[in-house]
């Protein structure tokens, strides 16, 4: 399918590994110029190379902490007004929510609420003004099925989620678009501190643990971060431009409601 965004300029944060790595590939794929991101300069520089090499689109790196205004300055310096933007950071690891202070707390609710709204603040109205614009939020399946542990993971982005919601339909009419993708079990490196948790709760060496996590999805496996990527190509293309203030949820089917 042709997505109808050849040319365009995406900014995507968090991207030179797991799931953002896979949306800058899948968007390069579809002909989108891109401007990705990530803490390791070298790691940066390789994946920026393997996209352009593959896909022939332009690529810049900008290695710099997407959390911090310089971080956020550093990437809007590289492309001022993007036709895309995807919205990823890490998320605080598993912790008992006994074990958070006031820092710890404040940290990830910017990394995983406050960082994503400045960025929309300074891009969405060059969008509307040009009658295109995308924004992709990854958050996580814990904003609907909530996991102890990630509380603070699970609050922010509902934060985000909900906040996010009305300002989607204030814009929906200049054909910019909001919406988010809620991640379930991938295979990436995140899902090793899933596996390490569970090893250490049980016991269990890791294979065992991934194999009775991987039971638990009635897919009956673990995400392809390709098929995340691809989601993630079609919110952005022009086929999606009525899909607006949505939450979809990548899990293989492990959240059982029906809405």
């Amino acid at each position: 399918m042709d997505l109808g965004i050849k040319g365009k300029h995406a900014i995507v944060c968090a991207s030179s590994r797991g799931l953002g790595r896979a949306c800058a590939q899948a968007l390069a794929e579809a002909g989108v110029n891109l401007v990705i991101n990530g803490l390791n300069e070298q790691r940066l520089a390789l994946v920026a190379k393997e996209i352009e090499e593959s896909t022939g689109v332009s690529v810049i790196p900008v290695a710099a902490d997407v959390s911090t205004e310089e971080g956020q300055m550093a990437l809007l310096a590289a492309c001022p007004e993007p036709d895309i933007l995807v919205n990823n950071n890490a998320g605080p690891p598993l912790k008992d929510f006994r074990q958070l202070d006031k820092n710890a707390m404040i940290d990830g609710v910017n990394m995983n609420m406050l960082t994503p709204i400045s960025l929309i603040q300074q891009v969405i109205d060059s969008m509307a003004a040009k009658g295109f614009g995308r924004i992709v939020n990854i958050t996580s399946m814990t904003v609907k099925m909530p996991v102890a542990g990630l509380d603070l993971s699970s609050g922010a982005r509902a934060g985000l989620t909900a906040f996010l919601a009305g300002i989607a339909r204030t814009v929906a009419d200049k054909n910019v678009t909001i919406n988010n993708i809620l991640p379930g079990y991938f295979a990436t490196d995140r899902l090793e501190g899933v596996f390490k948790a569970g090893m250490e709760r049980t016991g269990q060496d890791r294979d065992t643990v991934a194999t009775e996590l991987a039971a638990k999805v009635p897919a009956g496996r673990f995400g392809v971060p390709a098929e995340f990527g691809n989601t993630c190509a079609f919110l952005c293309s022009q086929h999606a431009g009525y899909i607006t203030g949505q939450n979809v949820l990548l899990d293989g089917g492990l959240n059982p409601s029906a809405f």
